[in-house]
């Protein structure tokens, strides 16, 4: 959950909210740019996730974890951006104590989700390449829903262990107009390994391997390309090539993800070190939040099905009778 750790000592007795130093036009100008990315991520992802469940064609394996993602960057536009723009925009948290640890709850639980999801698309990518025969024969769409219904169930078992084994959760003291919670030791350990470096050593090692295994496949693919093949090595060179493809994208994703994601824990992790600065934890958060916004830029650059299903979405065509039929891969 990565919860940052605050130490408050005295500074309850000292602390005042900071004024606000921008004038009225920028103040409003700030909300409105604030409701604008908020917009652009609920939409988007909203987008998303009506494109991989409507249209029958993308019921795959690979877009069921990326409806996940979608899901989770839905949810973090609609529950944890706005308060948190609105606490960077006032300098001070104005919705009382107990909303901030809703909100550390909730912001922390679609956190690790969203680490997760990341991860299982490393998983996902790194089997399609290293063994796509076995991959297509094995792993289907409902052996997907299953792994993706027990990550869920995991991160939600996860942190309701955790607000019931710390004690200083719900204990530790608050100062008003700020908005940070406490682990204890045991837990702050525990949290840095399971909702960051086992998830993110994962993606890394796994990422690696997709990268090595995807340069053997260019390679194989000039090979068969300077020969007459048979249709079968034809089919397999396609294959190939697809999968190549999908796991450059994804490759894009993690990448942009693990850039917006490296500030926010690294600032965490130094929590125990330096003084943790109100300005910029939030800075790094809304970075990690920007994540949820910029994945569906991703898809719409780089996905041409995507594209076709925004079209469709937009004409209201997904309502004509038997328009989950189209074809958006062509």
């Amino acid at each position: 959950m990565n919860l940052t750790e605050f130490n408050q000592s005295d500074r309850c007795v000292h602390f005042s909210c900071p004024e606000r130093s921008v004038s009225p036009a920028v103040y409003i100008l700030l909300y409105v740019c604030s409701a604008a990315v908020v917009l652009l991520t609920v939409c988007g992802n909203l987008l998303v996730i009506i494109s991989v469940l409507h249209f029958k064609q993308l019921h795959i394996p690979t877009n069921t974890l990326v409806l996940s993602l979608a899901v989770s960057d839905f949810l973090v536009g609609v529950f944890v951006m706005p308060p948190m723009l609105i606490w960077t925009i006032e300098t001070c948290w104005i919705f009382g104590r107990g909303f901030c640890t809703i909100f550390w709850l909730i912001s922390g639980f679609l956190t690790i989700l969203s680490v997760y999801n990341i991860a299982l698309i490393a998983v996902d990518r790194y089997l399609a390449l290293s063994n796509p025969f076995l991959y297509m024969n094995s792993v289907s769409v409902r052996i997907t829903r299953f792994v993706i219904v027990f990550d869920w169930s995991l991160v939600v078992a996860y942190n309701l262990a955790l607000i019931y084994f710390n004690g200083n959760f719900t204990s530790s003291v608050m100062c008003p107009g700020e908005c940070f919670l406490s682990l204890n030791e045991v837990w702050s350990v525990i949290d840095l390994v399971y909702s960051f470096i086992f998830p993110l050593s994962l993606i890394i090692i796994l990422y690696t391997r997709v990268f090595v295994i995807a340069k053997k496949h260019a390679a194989a693919i000039r090979e068969l390309n300077n020969h007459t093949r048979p249709k079968t090595q034809k089919i397999t060179s396609h294959s190939m090539k697809s999968e190549r493809k999908a796991a450059k994208v994804l490759g894009i994703l993690v990448s942009v993800f693990l850039a917006c994601l490296l500030p926010y824990f690294i600032y965490s992790l130094l929590g125990d070190v330096i003084e943790i600065q109100t300005e910029t934890f939030q800075e790094v958060s809304i970075l990690f939040c920007l994540n949820s916004t910029i994945n569906p830029l991703i898809y719409a650059l780089f996905y041409p099905w995507f594209r076709k299903c925004i079209k469709l979405i937009i004409t209201l065509r997904i309502f004509q009778t038997d328009s989950a039929l189209i074809n958006v891969l062509s």
